[in-house]
């Protein structure tokens, strides 16, 4: 139970939050939270892993200021697997398509790294949401990520959804264990249900990830899994 802890604790305080904000709106700005991931992920080697991916926003139709942040916590070892910031500014580009840029603030298990980034973000056709982003780092390496998700509904609440998820670099950064190349992929499949008109949703599912290249050699050079699956079990708070 002490390691459900954590994970509960998020989706707690991440709902009085959204619930404290939802409502809000003056003088044509308007700000936010939202939690996309609040999860506990059990892998098939027997790790535990709490997950978060939330978004925080302030502004107008045409220019909101962003806090993004995405982490995973291991409890098996106690720390940190990933922790990732992003401060950014973002303002549409099209009917669908807005453009972000700013600031992200990376703990990985290794140096810490500071990125400056630009990206698109938005609804591609036949509903696909996309989400991709070219990094620059503070010693000049580059790297790119392209996430795509499509939701498919079952009945007006039952959701599935399946993700998809590409990391590359042009250069090798050793001391954070990423290759040249396509470095990483991860791949899910989530079965989700509305329980309050799509502000609280409680999903299922499988999670995907796998390293390639020279990104696959540095982790079993740290005697670390190329791939893995995990089950995972979540709430999605939507405000």
């Amino acid at each position: 139970m002490k390691r459900l802890m954590i994970p509960l604790l998020l989706m707690a305080s991440a709902s009085a939050a959204a619930e404290q904000m939802r409502h809000s709106m003056h003088h044509g700005y308007f700000y936010g939270l939202e939690a996309d991931a609040l999860e506990y992920r059990f892998g098939d080697s027997g790790e535990e892993l709490g997950y978060w991916s939330t978004e925080a926003w302030w502004g107008t139709d045409e220019l909101k200021a962003l806090w993004l942040s995405e982490a995973e916590y291991s409890f098996d070892h106690d720390s940190w697997e990933t922790l990732d910031n992003r401060l950014a500014l973002q303002t549409p580009v099209s009917d669908f398509i807005d453009l972000r840029g700013g600031l992200r603030f990376d703990t990985p298990d290794g140096e810490n790294r500071q990125y400056a980034f630009v990206g698109l973000n938005g609804l591609l056709p036949y509903w696909l949401e996309m989400d991709s982003n070219l990094y620059v780092n503070e010693y000049g390496d580059v790297s790119l990520d392209l996430a795509l998700e499509y939701e498919l509904l079952l009945t007006n609440r039952l959701h599935l959804t399946p993700e998809l998820e590409l990391d590359a670099a042009l250069s090798d950064d050793e001391a954070v264990g990423v290759g040249r190349g396509l470095s990483g992929m991860e791949a899910g499949l989530r079965l989700s249900y509305d329980l309050v008109d799509r502000s609280i949703v409680p999903y299922v599912g499988v999670h995907y990830e796998r390293a390639f290249g020279r990104t696959a050699d540095f982790a079993a050079d740290e005697g670390e899994d190329r791939d893995g699956w995990f089950a995972v079990t979540g709430v999605r708070l939507m405000f």
